[in-house]
């Protein structure tokens, strides 16, 4: 495998950043985990906003290439590669080991490239079972305290929800995904997903308002929602809520669209919303990668 480390293709045993890189030392540093297709990277427009928009929270905003798809499909190329995994990270740099950045940056930019699966119609799933998801202690950091819609190499609060679940895990039972809560104890998200599920008035999703990161894969699951005219609601649920669905899934660049099996024990399953969604997702993969 060959990794782009700061414009260079390098292999993979050599791609290596400073010890004293902030995105290492403080986890200054934003990045994104997008899918490619037909080697072509799906939604990236949206996914360069929000590594822009990230990084502009953090004050570097400058310090994203122009050239960032060009070196990501290079990446591809050199791996041949055409549906994979990629993740590109932008941190802020090698700087002095102090908490206050320097002003002026030179970044560190790199990407990660894995094999996946044909996506679209006549592709496979990277999951090989419906998601098994366990309520987790651990909440979600507040906005107030961390912007939650920036998506930074700080990820110890989906760590530790993760931790909950190997902790809590049995010779017969493992969850695959930790629901959290805010501090006020509203659903917001698994710690890598987010989630949707549904009742007999439609499809529900934590609202964009509350402590989560909002997806790019749960934009497209809504796009695709109103153009079959589903109702979509935003807003605060509770667990038991999500308990009481008649289905439930969860979104992201790589899952795409998993259903869940059950929350804490009690069984959910998919259904014929769930279905749909994630034929349509298919179709609309196929036709702009794979047509």
């Amino acid at each position: 495998m060959q990794y782009h480390v700061n414009g260079d293709l390098v292999p993979a045993e050599d791609a290596t950043v400073s010890v004293a890189d902030r995105g290492f030392q403080y986890g200054d540093a934003a990045f994104e985990t997008l899918r490619a297709y037909g080697g072509e990277c799906f939604q990236w427009d949206a996914h360069r906003e929000r590594l822009q928009r990230t990084a502009e929270t953090l004050g570097f905003g400058d310090a994203v290439p122009d050239d960032l798809r060009e070196r990501v499909a290079e990446t591809l190329d050199a791996n041949d590669l055409a549906d994979a995994y990629v993740k590109v990270s932008v941190t802020r740099g090698v700087q002095p080991g102090k908490l206050t950045p320097a002003a002026e940056v030179d970044p560190t930019v790199v990407v990660i490239v894995k094999e996946l699966p044909r996506g679209g119609t006549d592709g496979d799933r990277v999951w090989e079972d419906p998601a098994t998801v366990q309520t987790v202690r651990t909440r979600r950091v507040p906005d107030a305290a961390l912007p939650t819609d920036a998506k930074t190499h700080n990820y110890l609060n989906g760590i530790l929800g993760r931790l909950e679940l190997r902790r809590a895990a049995t010779a017969d039972h493992s969850a695959d995904e930790c629901l959290m809560r805010d501090v006020d104890g509203t659903v917001v998200e698994g710690a890598t997903s987010n989630l949707f599920f549904v009742t007999e008035n439609g499809l529900r999703t934590p609202a964009a308002d509350l402590d989560l990161l909002p997806g790019v894969t749960r934009s497209v699951v809504m796009d695709l929602a109103d153009a079959e005219d589903f109702p979509v609601e935003t807003g605060r649920y509770s667990v038991d809520a999500v308990r009481n669905a008649d289905e439930a899934f969860l979104t992201n660049s790589t899952w795409e669209i998993r259903p869940i099996a059950s929350v804490d024990g009690i069984e959910i399953g998919s259904g014929p919303m769930t279905k749909l969604l994630q034929r349509l997702f298919d179709e609309r993969v196929e036709e702009l990668h794979y047509g």
